[in-house]
This record gives C-alpha cells, sequence and structure tokens, in this order.
C-alpha cells in the first residue's frame, strides 16, 4: 500500500495498535459532532476493516495519519467513492482528526498529499468534498486546499436523519492542467 509523507505527518496503512485511538476518537461527541452517533468499540473495529478492504479492492481509500516526529496517531485522511443516494457521483477526499491534534494545520497538510496523489497516481479528473452545511472548520480546509463552491450544489443528505446533519455543502477541485 502506497504510504504518503509530508513534512509533519505519514499518510500510511492502518495498524492494530491504530485501533484504541480510533475508537477514542469514534465516542468523542466532539469529534463526531458533523458526523452523526458516536461509534462503539466494535463498530469503530469494523470501520478500520472495511477500510483495509477497500484498498485491497480498489487501491485507495481511507489512510491512518501519524505525526512524524512523536509517532501518534491523529486521525484518518483520504479517498472514497461518493456514498449511494447522494445526488451526485465521484471520488471524495476527506479527514478526520483526533481533538489533541486540532490546531496544527494537520488537516490541510494531510488533504494536500491526498490531492495530489488522487490527482498525480490516480489519475482522477475531479475530487470533490462533502460536509455538512454547520461545519466550517471542515470547509476552511476545503477552500485552503484550492476547492471551491457552487451553492447550486448544496443538497439535503437524505441518507441522514431530520435534523441538523441533513443540509449539506459540495466543494470540488479539477485536476490541475
Amino acid at each position: 500500500m502506497t504510504e504518503l509523507l509530508t513534512d509533519r505527518l505519514i499518510i500510511r496503512a492502518w495498524r492494530d495498535s491504530d485501533l484504541e485511538p480510533w475508537a477514542a476518537m469514534n465516542a468523542d461527541p466532539e469529534v463526531r459532532e458533523h458526523l452523526g452517533d458516536l461509534l462503539t468499540r466494535d463498530q469503530s473495529d469494523a470501520s478500520v476493516a472495511r477500510f483495509r478492504a477497500d484498498f485491497e479492492r480498489r487501491g485507495f481509500g481511507w489512510w491512518a495519519v501519524e505525526v512524524r516526529d512523536t509517532g501518534a496517531f491523529a486521525g484518518f485522511a483520504g479517498l472514497d467513492e461518493v456514498d449511494d443516494g447522494l445526488p451526485f457521483e465521484g471520488v471524495e477526499i476527506g479527514w478526520r482528526l483526533a481533538r489533541s491534534a486540532w490546531g496544527n494545520g494537520y488537516a490541510t497538510e494531510a488533504a494536500r498529499a491526498v490531492l495530489a496523489h488522487g490527482f498525480g497516481t490516480l489519475g482522477l479528473a475531479e475530487i470533490l468534498a462533502v460536509t455538512t452545511a454547520a461545519n466550517l472548520r471542515s470547509q476552511a480546509v476545503m477552500r485552503r486546499i484550492g476547492m471551491t463552491r457552487a451553492p447550486e450544489d448544496d443538497f439535503d443528505d437524505l441518507t441522514v436523519p431530520e435534523g441538523p446533519l441533513r443540509p449539506s455543502v459540495l466543494y470540488r477541485i479539477a485536476r490541475p492542467l
């Protein structure tokens, strides 16, 4: 599996040692604020099994993110096929960090590396990003990495229950010429 290196991060395959800090992230209400329900340890472990299987099947997916200087697990970043039930298709970029990693620019740094991989190695023509309308921090990262939003692409995500997580925004970026 490909490993991406940045100045401060290693974006890499999942290790069994990542399961505990990943589960802690998925049980943190602040980390899950724009994602929905908290996950149990079993649900969290099952998500890593899916991430690993996706990489095996298609050659891309969600990587674990590690801080190079300390070896600390920081979260995840990567690419995924857009979920069924959304009003568009394509490949989306995403990231999620533990609260201890917030405020360091890691999401932007990881996202830039993932974009470069998606355009350069995978040859994608366009990469999308989706988040709730209220998730202003993720939208700021999307803008920092050069993505743009067209308000007419905003949508209600009918795959989530009625409530504050349903209004969603779509950002896009095309492969540089």
